[in-house]
C-alpha cells in the first residue's frame, strides 16, 4: 500500500486540456486543414502532459520499474514526486515547488504574448503589423505558444511530452513558413524588408524596431 495516492483526478485532466485548448483555439484560430492538423499535436500534447499530471505518472512509474530503489522516491504516487527533474537530481520538496512557479511563470509570459499579438492583429484593420510585439518578432503568437510549452515542461516534464515537444515546434515552424507564403503574395517587397529586419520567434538585443509603413490600401487581413 502506498502511503498516498495523489492522482486519479481525472476531471483536472479534462478542465486543463479544455482552459489551454481552448485558450489556445481562440487565439489562433485555425482555418484551413493543416491549420487544425497542427493544433491538433499541440492538444496531443497538452493530453499527454496533464494526463501525467493529474490522471497516472507513467513517467515516474516506469522509472521506479527499472531502476527501483535507485531514484530515492519513497512514495511514487505522491503528487509531488511526480516532477521528473526533481526526481533525477534528487531535489528537496520545497525545491520542486519552486521549479514548478518558474514553469508557470514562463507560461504566463508567453501567455501574454500570444494575447499581445493577438489583439494587434485584430485591431489592424486588416493592414500588415509590423509594430509593438511585431517589431521584436514577425510570429509572437507562436513565440508565445512555445514559451506555453516551455513552461509546461519546466513545470512538469514528462518522457512523453519530451519527445513530443520537438515534434510540436517542427510542425508550428512549418505552419509558419506556410503562411508567411501567402503574406509575401500579398505584400510583396514590404514584407521581405520587414523579414529581413525582423527574426521569426527569437527576438534580437539590440536592433531598429520601427515599424513598416504600408498604404493604406492594403487592408486584406492577415494572420501571422
Amino acid at each position: 500500500m502506498h502511503e498516498s495516492y495523489d492522482y486519479g483526478i481525472w476531471s483536472m485532466v479534462i478542465f486543463n486540456v479544455i482552459l489551454f485548448g481552448g485558450f489556445v483555439l481562440g487565439f489562433l484560430r485555425p482555418r484551413k486543414k493543416y491549420e487544425w492538423r497542427t493544433l491538433g499535436v499541440f492538444a496531443a500534447f497538452i493530453v499527454a502532459l496533464f494526463t501525467e499530471m493529474y490522471g497516472f505518472p507513467l513517467t515516474i512509474y516506469a522509472l521506479i520499474s527499472l531502476f527501483g530503489d535507485k531514484l530515492g522516491v519513497a512514495d511514487p504516487f505522491q503528487h509531488v514526486n511526480g516532477h521528473l527533474l526533481g526526481v533525477l537530481f534528487g531535489a528537496p520538496e520545497w525545491v520542486k515547488l519552486v521549479i514548478c512557479q518558474i514553469g508557470g511563470f514562463v507560461m504566463l509570459i508567453g501567455l501574454i504574448i500570444m494575447g499581445k499579438g493577438w489583439r494587434q492583429i485584430h485591431e489592424a484593420q486588416g493592414q500588415l503589423v509590423t509594430g509593438g510585439v511585431y517589431a521584436y518578432v514577425r510570429h509572437p503568437q507562436y513565440s508565445g505558444l512555445f514559451l506555453i510549452t516551455i513552461g509546461m515542461l519546466i513545470q512538469w516534464p514528462t518522457l512523453i511530452t519530451l519527445i513530443m515537444w520537438p515534434v510540436l515546434m517542427i510542425a508550428y515552424y512549418r505552419l509558419a513558413l506556410r503562411e508567411e507564403k501567402a503574406v509575401i503574395e500579398q505584400f510583396g517587397e514590404v514584407y521581405l524588408e520587414y523579414k529581413r529586419r525582423v527574426p521569426a520567434f527569437i527576438p534580437r538585443r539590440s536592433r531598429n524596431r520601427q515599424p513598416v509603413n504600408i498604404s493604406s490600401d492594403q487592408t486584406k487581413e492577415v494572420q501571422l
